[in-house]
């Protein structure tokens, strides 16, 4: 089984490009920065994979993702080994996406701005949400 999930944030926006052909696929490119769990000194804190998505999933990706985005990455991994024109022959690995999804929300990491609103409920990790004092009450299901 080929299956990686990957936390990071993008490096950069993504480029997207259209496969030529009588049905033009859409391919997106862009590169994940996922922090490393254990950092040794003199090591890098982070790993960096080469992304590709294909069809609606890289249209969506231009849309909506940019440098900075923190996304949950599900895909697998494949090799482009090549031979150079030296000779040489160069290792490459690359993530083929098959789903993006959001880890944090459009405004986190904001200080406030107009579009926040104060008395909004906190998101926590993993997506829940604070629930206020006396909203216990309301619950059907207490």
């Amino acid at each position: 089984m080929n299956k990686s999930f990957l936390i990071g944030r993008l490096t950069r926006d993504p480029e997207i490009r259209y496969s030529q052909g009588a049905s033009q696929t859409a391919i997106a490119r862009f590169s994940l920065a996922v922090d490393r769990r254990w950092k040794r000194e003199g090591e890098p804190d982070a790993d960096f994979f080469n992304c590709t998505a294909f069809g609606k999933l890289a249209e969506a990706a231009e849309r909506y993702l940019k440098k900075g985005s923190k996304v949950l990455i599900t895909g697998r991994v494949q090799n482009d080994n090549y031979t150079d024109r030296n000779g040489s022959k160069v290792y490459s690995v690359q993530i083929m996406v098959e789903e993006i999804e959001f880890v944090e929300s459009k405004h986190a990491g904001q200080s406030g701005g107009p579009e926040r609103q104060q008395d909004a409920p906190t998101e926590y990790k993993g997506g829940f949400m604070k629930i206020t004092e006396g909203v216990e009450e309301e619950l059907p299901f207490n």
